[in-house]
């Protein structure tokens, strides 16, 4: 029972059904705030205990600044949690762990449950093996089953353990698109002690990817593992009262322009704002313009522009969707009675308080692609040939752009075309394919390869070995994946074909593509140009792109060349999709079909043909675009609720393989000694009931000497694990041959494969070793400091009882909210790292795993200070204190003995947090917390 000192308990009616509610419009400046706000208010109001939740916290969020900074901390209780497998098996693997060590402590194992609903998709296993061929879906699923039995078996395991746990088998789809059509209730139901209580539906996920589900309404965003094992316990959400940016929509879609679009324009103008942390609202007359599927695209994307979430408030796209995707019709109505009553209904003509406000005309967007290794850095299609003839010439990507904005585009976007935004003029010269008319400075190195399908091929850098339809941003919204197919079959109609050099995929987000192709009639189409069914997963955008065509593997690797992927995903950083293609561009499944097509970027796709057709003439983009009416029509006419309804209604139960697995009884895991797959991991090692006093760090050698926008890609890499690489080595001395080695994010389970691969990134440039790339540092532990892995040095260091530290640029540890970023990060022996920025996630990570976060002043790096990352540091005033410092002092020590002293921001920004640090990380903390709660017990 909340203590509802605001007196907002209320009844609300639907149907006959009587609901409790907690009324916002007694709260008297409730109508001031922002859609995720109110929320957040909601939340707050129904959650009041007195203790954790107060009312000076539902009070200071009633009072919210718009542009203060630094404001209250309120605590923030998710509805449910989300995973998926890779982050979600090591979620279940430390709360297996923290069973025993409860065991071990005299205390109950049961009380180790999820409190709240928690549903992990398993969906980013599947690795592209087979492509190109019919039987490529069932091929991929065995071989991945295979694979992963082991993790599977542990899933099976947990979800009949542990109560509020549930889990939706491989092959059945992508994690956030599942949440938009089935899991997400928009409006949450629950029994409470006087009935039934209705409440916005919000949820914490362990994917980044999770605001995905914004553009239903429903308030969530990824959170670390670590953090979401304590949601699922019922800890409270420590969070700052965030700024919230208001996105004010104007006008329409020019013909020709997809979500992809948008998405990409809008984190390109997001990345220059500078939203890290902070909220987005979208709201104004052209969002009820904007279709549900493109709202949840945006919402997808938000960690590519560093926002916390980004939100669409509920109207009548929300029910519409809702109906669509067969929501019983009681829930819909429910929903919009219930965001009526609470002022969460969507009025165009209402603008709230918002920190900070941008307009985005809907009528100026264009064409574009984003790479070659961020999400932000966006290319308007009418100049990526020469924009990529420049990046592989060498200049980076500011030069590679500036200069080319400007370029005529008169004939390219003639007003009255129908489809104007992908034609070309009448008049426009015919080019070969190939053709790079802007920019001819990349070097030219074309190869001659015989193909096993006969005939032969000429590779060349910049051209495209994997044009990939992949990943939830894109596969769940069915206006560009319907546009694809229209744009295959018009291709085919044409007689061109995919280039033979192009490994072609289709991974939908969900078994319903897949049903509203064959029912369009689209899927022959695509079959024809190679994007083939490969499975229901992230495939491509997650690193599990599949071995290349073999031809292409050894001339790239024999020639050393540089060589493309175009993927309809969200994610392209570095050493991510595939370790041969340096260049990865993200665009619409349209155009990923258009560059299988031509098979290079240095084609112009608004402009020059896409190849010869059957009748002997060139063949434009132009020709086979279907335009938004073509795309609308066969969306009313295939796309049906009954569609959703059957591919959900066993959504649980899994195939053959799945029921066949053995479950072990009993309250405790009985772990494999065996499995290099799972294993117990050493975080409870020595934990008693209470925490070891802080201290200083003294003696720290720096591990690496690291940039800007180091990713979580870099720091905990994803796809293949290399024969010679530490991981690579480990599992040949435990007798997995190469072909089982799968990849890290399938092994996230076994600490020991981790650990070997923290920091293993392949284009990792750590500047403590020049010269070198990949998993490299020098190890101060030998005589002059040799160039050593950096997992060896770690080794070396531990043994010595030397404690690291990390030297970082701007935006460290931005992208996937990957908790073993952090926990590698510990495990190697790093007590603190010491950077210009952060990206939110990562941060809170690696407080959750007791590894200290320090910020440089503003104007200071390691370049500024005149740091080599060869000294030895000191970093003083944490011992003896109870209340952590806002600042600390770091001695730098050089081998001269010439000491560099600064101080650093301690970025532990909640008490919250400083309770995680002082217990040496949130799971030691979650597990003493529930030693208090209840009476010692040996239960077993």
């Amino acid at each position: 029972m909340s203590s509802d000192s605001f007196g907002t308990r209320d009844t609300l009616t639907v149907d006959g059904t009587r609901y409790q509610i907690y009324r916002l419009d007694r709260i008297k400046t409730a109508h001031r705030l922002p859609y995720s706000l109110k929320v957040l208010l909601e939340n707050l109001l129904r959650n009041e205990d007195g203790h954790l939740v107060t009312r000076e916290q539902i009070q200071s969020l009633a009072d919210w600044q718009p542009r203060a900074t630094g404001q209250q901390e309120v605590q923030y209780t998710p509805a449910r949690v989300l995973m998926q497998d890779f982050t979600g098996v090591p979620c279940v693997v430390d709360l297996v762990a923290m069973r025993d060590a409860i065991i071990a402590l005299g205390g109950d194992p049961q009380q180790i449950n999820p409190l709240v609903p928690s549903e992990l998709v398993i969906d980013h296993s599947v690795i592209v093996d087979a492509f190109g061929q019919s039987d490529a879906f069932s091929i991929n699923a065995q071989l991945e089953f295979e694979r992963n039995v082991e993790r599977y078996q542990m899933l099976r395991w947990a979800q009949h353990a542990f109560d509020n746990f549930k889990v939706v088998p491989p092959d059945t789809g992508i994690c956030h698109q599942v949440n938009l059509e089935y899991l997400s209730r928009v409006v949450f139901t629950r029994e409470g002690p006087d009935g039934m209580l209705a409440y916005p539906d919000t949820l914490v996920g362990t994917d980044s990817h999770t605001p995905m589900v914004n553009g239903l309404g429903v308030l969530g965003w990824g959170v670390g593992g670590i953090e979401a094992e304590a949601a699922m316990l019922g800890q409270p959400m420590s969070m700052l009262i965030p700024q919230v940016v208001g996105i004010k929509l104007t006008g329409e879609f020019p013909p020709g322009t997809t979500a992809t679009d948008l998405v990409l324009t809008v984190a390109e103008l997001l990345r220059k704002t500078g939203v890290v942390g902070k909220f987005v609202d979208f709201y104004g007359p052209g969002v009820a313009r904007i279709p549900l599927a493109n709202r949840a695209t945006l919402g997808n994307m938000s960690p590519e522009y560093g926002a916390t979430c980004a939100i669409f408030p509920i109207d009548d796209e929300t029910l519409a969707y809702l109906r669509l995707t067969g929501r019983p019709e009681h829930q819909v109505r429910l929903v919009e009675a219930y965001a009526k009553a609470q002022g969460l209904w969507h009025d165009p003509d209402h603008e709230a308080e918002y920190s900070q406000t941008l307009e985005l005309d809907l009528g100026t967007l264009e064409p574009s692609i984003a790479g070659p290794k961020r999400p932000q850095d966006r290319i308007p299609v009418r100049i990526a040939p020469g924009a990529v003839g420049a990046l592989l010439g060498g200049q980076p990507y500011e030069k590679a752009i500036l200069g080319r904005l400007d370029e005529a585009i008169d004939e390219s976007f003639p007003a009255s075309d129908p489809v104007s935004i992908v034609r070309g003029s009448a008049s426009d010269a015919p080019h070969a394919p190939g053709h790079c008319d802007i920019g001819h400075d990349w070097p030219h190195a074309p190869v001659e390869i015989a193909m096993a399908s006969g005939g032969s091929a000429r590779l060349d850098n910049g051209h495209v070995v994997i044009a990939a339809i992949t990943s939830c941003t894109n596969t769940s919204n069915p206006l560009v994946m319907i546009g694809a197919g229209l744009l295959a079959k018009r291709a085919v109609e044409k007689g061109l074909s995919r280039k033979p050099w192009v490994k072609t995929s289709l991974a939908p987000g969900s078994r319903v593509v897949t049903d509203y192709y064959d029912r369009a009639g689209l899927t022959p189409y695509l079959d024809r140009l190679g994007f083939n069914l490969v499975g229901y997963g992230c495939t491509t955008c997650i690193g599990n792109s599949g071995p290349l065509i073999p031809e292409v593997t050894a001339a790239v690797a024999e020639h050393d060349l540089n060589v493309c992927s175009v993927l309809s995903g969200n994610r392209n950083f570095e050493g991510r999709i595939h370790p041969q293609s340096q260049m990865n561009f993200l665009a619409s499944p349209l155009l990923v079909v258009a560059y299988a097509l031509v098979g290079t970027m240095h084609t112009n796709l608004l402009k020059d043909p896409l190849g010869t057709g059957s009748d002997g003439k060139p063949v434009y983009l132009r020709d086979i675009w279907p335009s938004n009416r073509e795309i609308q029509n066969v969306i009313d006419a295939y796309v049906k609720a009954d569609m959703f309804a059957k591919g959900y209604a066993d959504v649980f139960a899994g195939d053959d393989n799945w029921r066949g697995l053995k479950v072990p009884g009993g309250n405790a895991f009985q772990w494999d000694a065996d499995s290099t797959y799972v294993r117990q991991p050493p975080y409870f090692d020595g934990v008693g009931r209470e925490p070891a006093p802080l201290t200083d760090i003294r003696g720290a050698r720096v591990l690496a000497r690291l940039g800007d926008s180091v990713t979580t890609d870099h720091i905990s890499p994803a796809g293949a694990i290399k024969v010679d690489s530490p991981a690579g080595k480990y599992l040949t001395e435990h007798g997995v041959e190469r072909k089982y080695f799968n990849s890290y994010g399938s092994r996230r389970g076994n600490h020991e494969v981790m650990i070997r691969g923290t920091f293993a990134n392949i284009r990792l440039r750590n500047q403590l070793a020049p010269g070198t790339e990949g998993g490299f540092t020098r190890d101060f532990t030998r005589q002059g400091g040799p160039v050593s892995t950096i997992f060896d040095a770690s080794v070396n260091y531990l043994a010595a009882g030397t404690p690291l530290v990390i030297l970082a640029g701007k935006e460290y540890g931005s992208g996937s909210s990957r908790d073993w970023a952090a926990k590698g990060t510990a495990l190697l022996g790093v007590r603190a790292v010491i950077a210009q920025s952060y990206e939110r996630i990562h941060r809170s990570n690696l407080i959750g795993m007791g590894v200290l976060p320090l910020q440089f002043q503003e104007g200071q790096n390691a370049d500024t200070l005149g740091l080599s990352g060869e000294e030895t540091f000191e970093i003083a005033g944490l011992a003896g204190r109870e209340a952590l410092p806002h600042s600390v002092r770091v001695k730098a020590t050089d081998a001269q003995g010439k000491e560099h002293v600064f101080d650093t921001i301690v970025r532990i920004d909640t008490p919250a947090e400083a309770a995680y640090y002082r217990h040496g990380g949130i799971l030691p903390y979650m597990l003493r917390q529930l030693l208090d709660a209840a009476p010692a017990s040996a239960t077993t």
